[in-house]
Order: structure tokens, then C-alpha cells, then sequence
């Protein structure tokens, strides 16, 4: 008896991530499987998603990729608890959850997750700082971390510098400080690391600028980096000179930035091994920077 129920247990699995993947297929999934149990997950409109939704794909104990892409509100810290026996689960990408601090601490809960990804979590600002990534010292295999577009502030860096088995880390758009910048120093095993300048106030206030030429003697410490970019700049050969302290570097990357091509040359001169990607701004380039460096 006990032998007939064994082999009848993953035919019984192999149903219920059928009648998972049909669900999530009909609300505009894409949903791959392997030998009938659901792996990977994809959409790009999630604002169609919500209890009954994430309850089932918590349920999918083979699946390893979940994008939650376009307006994915209804994913909030009661529902994200849902994802906490996600066992499987090694990569993770999600797009405006509304998700606090406290709520992240679901995800800790995710031993082989390998790359995590949080864009426009918790926007507009509700409070949220981002200290709750710190929760993701217990992911063991955590390596590649993105967020972007979000309140994500000074405390969120702090936690960020706490995961030192980081090897990449990302973001752009959000309202950490030159002070936060400092904290990526405590990264010694960073290799690739993605600065954007942060986000405008839009309540009248000024805030400082998240990047400048102070930024790159922190980033000349961080000396495993192999890659760095560096996004809405406005950097003078000064600031870029500190980079030769750098003794891994091969690739540099300025996306949008405000340097000169004089500057550039001299870089590349002290930098014979590194691979610098640059261009000059076009005009409509400039004043969109422009507009991201005013105070």
C-alpha cells in the first residue's frame, strides 16, 4: 500500500501545477513546465493578479524563475507570505509590489535564491526604506540584487551592505546620499555594482545629489570590483582619477553622463586594460540630465 501511494504522489503533483499553470495562463501568464511540473513563471501585467493568484503559485514547489512584472499592486505583505515556501525558487523579479519593510522578511525564507530584482517597490512612498532587506543576510546564495524606483533610502543601503555575499548590486531612482554610498564599501566580494543617480523631491524640497566626484573615492575602496557603471552623472577627470585604485576593474560604463571628452581621453590613458563605454550626450540627453541634477 505504501508503495502505491508513492507513485501515485507526483502524478497527484504534476495535476495540481496543471491546474495552477491553466489558471495563471488565463491572466496573461507565460508559464513553462518540465516533465509537467511548473519552472518558470512570466508576466508583464500583473495588475489582474491577487489572493487566489499568489496563494497557487506559492503552491509550485518545482518552480525556480517568477517575473511579477507591470503594476503588480496586489502583491503586499499578506500575500507575499505566500511565496515563503518557494523552496526552489532561484530567481525573482517583481515590479511595484506594495510590500513594507517587515513584509520582506517573507523572502527570507528562500534558500537557493540566486538573483532578486525590486522595481518600483512600495511607490510612491509609504514609508517604506528598505532596512528590511537586511533580512537577507539568510540567503545563503543570494548574489545579484536590483532596486529601483522606489523611497528606498540611507537605512536600505545600510541593510544592502550587510549581505556580503553579494557579488552584483543595482539601483537607480531612489533617495539614498552620498552617506548611503558609503555603506557599499562593507561589499569587499562586490564585483559588479550599477549606480544611478536618485530621484527629484517633488514636494519643493531639494535633495542632494546621490552621485558626484565624492563618490568615486568610495567606490575606489571597493577593490574586487570587476565592473562598474555609473548612470545620470555629472563627473570631472578629478573625481574619475581615484578609479585607478581599482585593481580588477575591466569594465566601465557611462549610460548618460555629463563628462568631457578630454576627460574621457585621460581615462582611458590611465586605464589601458578597462574597457570604457562613453558617448557624448545628445542635445535632448542634456536636458533631461539637467533636469535630473537640479536640487
Amino acid at each position: 500500500m505504501l508503495g502505491l501511494s508513492s507513485a501515485l504522489l507526483p502524478q497527484k503533483l504534476q495535476a495540481d501545477d496543471a491546474t495552477v499553470a491553466a489558471t495563471l495562463r488565463a491572466v496573461g501568464g507565460e508559464v513553462t513546465q518540465s516533465g509537467g511540473a511548473v519552472t518558470k513563471i512570466s508576466f508583464r501585467d500583473c495588475s489582474k493578479l491577487g489572493d487566489a493568484e499568489f496563494k497557487a503559485i506559492g503552491q509550485l514547489k518545482s518552480l525556480k524563475s517568477l517575473t511579477l512584472y507591470g503594476k503588480c499592486h496586489g502583491l503586499t505583505d499578506e500575500t507575499l507570505a505566500h511565496f515563503a515556501g518557494l523552496t526552489a525558487l532561484e530567481e525573482l523579479g517583481t515590479d511595484g509590489i506594495q510590500v513594507t519593510d517587515a513584509g520582506l522578511k517573507h523572502l527570507a525564507a528562500l534558500p537557493k535564491l540566486r538573483s532578486a530584482s525590486f522595481f518600483h517597490i512600495a511607490f510612491p512612498d509609504k514609508g517604506f526604506t528598505g532596512a528590511g532587506f537586511a533580512a537577507f543576510k539568510s540567503l545563503p546564495k543570494l548574489e545579484r540584487l536590483t532596486v529601483a524606483g522606489t523611497p528606498f533610502n540611507d537605512k536600505g543601503m545600510a541593510a544592502i551592505a550587510e549581505l556580503t555575499q553579494l557579488k552584483e548590486f543595482r539601483t537607480w531612482h531612489t533617495y539614498q546620499t552620498q552617506a548611503g554610498n558609503e555603506q557599499l564599501a562593507k561589499l569587499t566580494g562586490l564585483r559588479s555594482l550599477m549606480l544611478g543617480q536618485r530621484l527629484r523631491q517633488w514636494n519643493g524640497k531639494p535633495n542632494p545629489l546621490s552621485i558626484d566626484d565624492t563618490t568615486l573615492a568610495t567606490l575606489a575602496k571597493m577593490k574586487a570590483l570587476e565592473s562598474l557603471s555609473l548612470d545620470e552623472v555629472r563627473l570631472t577627470y578629478a573625481g574619475l582619477a581615484q578609479l585607478k585604485a581599482l585593481p580588477n576593474l575591466k569594465k566601465l560604463t557611462f549610460p548618460h553622463a555629463d563628462i568631457s571628452e578630454a576627460d574621457i581621453a585621460k581615462l582611458r590613458a590611465d586605464l589601458p586594460k578597462v574597457a570604457i563605454d562613453w558617448k557624448p550626450l545628445t542635445e535632448e540627453e542634456r536636458k533631461k540630465l539637467e533636469g535630473m541634477l537640479k536640487p
